[in-house]
């Protein structure tokens, strides 16, 4: 028996013991499984969107427009300029991606009803690289250009995500749920113009 306890409390055993939990503890942090069973949703509404609950009263009546007949007035609210539907990647991924000009003219990427895993350091993308289809477009978004738009506030829901203001949202044509841990996408959307 004291043999036995030797051996178990020998430095050998100590180190591979340390080794092994050591490797378990940086394991579980690197790949963070147990986010596959939890879902965080957001449900944020458009920024600049208005909504009333009954219509006014009285209307006040239109002021007469300098505007020749036939010619619209530009919309000052928000409008969608680029949309596209989100395809599966690495996780199974659906919902739409709306590229939306303020009326102040800054520019947001909304996702609109997203269902995708949740993972690791997800961040959302807003990229200069074509949407390929199966596992051929799992890695070709950092490979371009690129821009952060910061971490994937949730795996669920409606959010917005505002384009810094130095950024051109003509020079980009996709968005991608990206994983920064692994370099990888997890679904994308092509962006289409309006």
């Amino acid at each position: 028996m004291g043999r036995v306890r030797r051996v178990l409390t020998g430095p050998l055993v100590i180190a591979v013991l340390v080794v092994a939990v050591t490797g378990a503890g940086f394991g579980l942090y690197w790949f963070q499984p147990w986010k596959l069973w939890q879902d965080e949703t957001v449900q944020e509404a458009l920024p600049g969107a208005v909504s009333t609950s009954a219509p006014p009263a009285s209307a006040p009546a239109a002021a007469p427009s300098d505007e020749p007949s036939g010619q619209s007035v530009p919309a000052t609210g928000p409008h969608t300029v680029a949309s596209g539907e989100l395809i599966s990647h690495e996780h199974a991924t659906s919902g739409t991606v709306k590229l939306v000009r303020l009326a102040d003219g800054s520019h947001v990427v909304r996702l609109e009803n997203l269902e995708t895993s949740n993972g690791p350091d997800l961040r959302v993308w807003l990229t200069d690289a074509p949407v390929r289809r199966g596992s051929a477009g799992w890695h070709v978004f950092d490979e371009g250009e690129h821009v952060s738009l910061g971490r994937l506030k949730g795996n669920k829901g409606s959010q917005n995500y505002v384009l810094p203001a130095d950024v051109d949202p003509s020079d980009y044509r996709s968005v991608s749920i990206w994983c920064d841990r692994f370099d990888v996408s997890f679904g994308a959307a092509e962006l289409a113009r309006t």
